[in-house]
């Protein structure tokens, strides 16, 4: 498969305007009116396609369409997420990333591919998040599959939601994927098992939180691996995509780089300074590399199918267009992310857009005002992504460290050219200095390779 659905659709917008048919009853629209009419509108649910997302009789909080459940599921979620909880959590992942440079001390002079590295780190991260249970993805071979598995889990799941019939003949492609599936099964009964084997208190980890009464009810055994499944590919794998396309840009955007990397070395007079804080709060020009990144490479570049749930009030009306019952809307993220009347020149990493200037006149703060209406990586309203804090933390963290370690650069002749895209394609992926993603309902990737350079400085808790 191609997996280039975000790029057709962002060409059909180009070719039809803001709203496109994808098929007898999907609408896809391509404005900041429609984003509003369709998220925050209370009377719309989550599509009945969601449903195909789940491969057992339990549902976890992703597949879940009833509001009601899935309000409940969202406040479990919501407790182990809070910003007091990822704070207590950062000791966990200050770890791992030191786990993550030293890595890069040990590959020397050599090429290191980041997306691998990226699906190691996050993965480690997500694994004592959810269950407090060290992977060691990053230093081990063991579970080293988990990050491809759970790529290929969620290209099923999104084959499923696109064309629903499959869904009735999943079974042969679990089959067809048995072993990769088999794997992340594996590895995430041994999270489960060996977390409940503690008490509950052990660690400060979701399990705790959800291990708990959920409405009066113990959690049954089977809900805990469906939550378990998503929180897994849901907080590693999006992760990983920001992080990978966060250092393509960088060694490819020279100013930037020079910029972030000053910024990040004058912020701090140590690397054990570099924590969640005021100094960290206070690197501005890191916080719109990452927004820049999430506009122009979102981990999620996938559709979010929504329909009318509550039809008592009249039809469903978005950016003016009475939606026919039964007709499925979403905005596409990616599409939306790169419209040029919302975010000229698309195309171009321009941290820049981001930051509030003096000189600013009053047409800039309007189009910065409009680009923060359109921005939407983590989604709008009550189905909006509950990991956006931990992502921004984990990835302030992640490139703060690493450039006070470290310089880097685009690996030399043809290794470094993985991730990039290829002049003269046709299939909109021609464009070489773009972050090349492949749509699985989450993002797939490659590279980009580059080669680290340690700076002089204290390598202490490195070494």
């Amino acid at each position: 498969m191609r997996r280039r659905l975000h790029l057709a659709t962002y060409d059909d917008h180009v070719k039809y305007g803001p709203v496109v048919r994808q098929g007898p009853n999907r609408l896809v629209f391509n404005t900041i009116t429609a984003l509003r009419d369709i998220y925050l509108n209370p009377r719309v649910t989550k599509a009945q396609v969601y449903t195909h997302s789940q491969f057992s009789r339990s549902t976890n909080i992703f597949g879940t369409v009833e509001k009601n459940q899935h309000r409940q599921k969202r406040k479990l979620y919501g407790q182990a997420l809070s910003d007091r909880s990822i704070r207590a959590f950062e000791p966990s992942i200050l770890e791992e990333i030191n786990v993550f440079l030293r890595q890069l001390l040990k590959a020397g002079s050599a090429p290191v591919d980041l997306s691998p590295r990226m699906e190691f780190l996050t993965a480690d991260i997500a694994g004592q998040l959810a269950f407090g249970q060290p992977l060691n993805t990053q230093t081990e071979e063991a579970n080293r599959i988990l990050p491809r598995a759970m790529i290929s889990v969620n290209m099923i799941i999104s084959m499923c939601m696109a064309w629903p019939a499959i869904g009735y003949v999943r079974m042969v492609l679990r089959i067809l994927n048995r072993k990769k599936g088999l794997a992340f099964l594996r590895v995430v009964q041994g999270l489960v098992q060996g977390r409940m084997a503690l008490p509950k208190d052990a660690r400060h980890d979701f399990y705790s939180i959800v291990a708990g009464d959920m409405e009066g009810e113990k959690l049954r055994h089977t809900e805990l691996w469906g939550e378990a499944v998503f929180i897994m590919p849901a907080g590693g794998l999006t992760s990983s995509t920001l992080l990978s396309a966060i250092f393509f840009y960088l060694s490819r955007y020279p100013a930037v780089y020079s910029r972030l990397a000053s910024e990040i070395r004058e912020s701090f007079g140590s690397a054990k300074e570099i924590q969640t804080g005021p100094l960290l709060s206070n690197c501005k020009y890191l916080r719109a590399v990452i927004d820049e990144t999430l506009r122009i490479a979102p981990p999620l570049p996938s559709t979010l199918w929504r329909e009318l749930g509550d039809a008592s009030a009249g039809p469903l009306v978005v950016d003016g267009q009475v939606i026919p019952k039964g007709t499925m809307v979403g905005i596409n993220p990616f599409s939306l992310m790169h419209n040029a009347e919302y975010f000229p020149q698309p195309f171009e990493f321009r941290p820049e857009r981001w930051l509030d200037e003096a000189a600013d006149t009053a047409e800039d703060k309007q189009q910065r005002e409009t680009m923060r209406k359109a921005f939407s990586p983590f989604a709008l309203g009550d189905t909006s992504c509950l990991g956006k804090t931990l992502a921004y933390n984990e990835t302030s963290l992640t490139i703060a460290k690493t450039l006070w370690y470290f310089d880097f650069a685009k690996a030399p002749g043809e290794a470094g050219k993985l991730g990039q895209g290829t002049p003269g394609s046709t299939d909109g992926r021609h464009r070489v200095d773009e972050y090349q993603l492949y749509d699985t309902l989450t993002a797939d990737h490659q590279g980009p390779n580059l080669v680290f350079t340690p700076r002089s400085v204290d390598q202490g808790e490195l070494v």
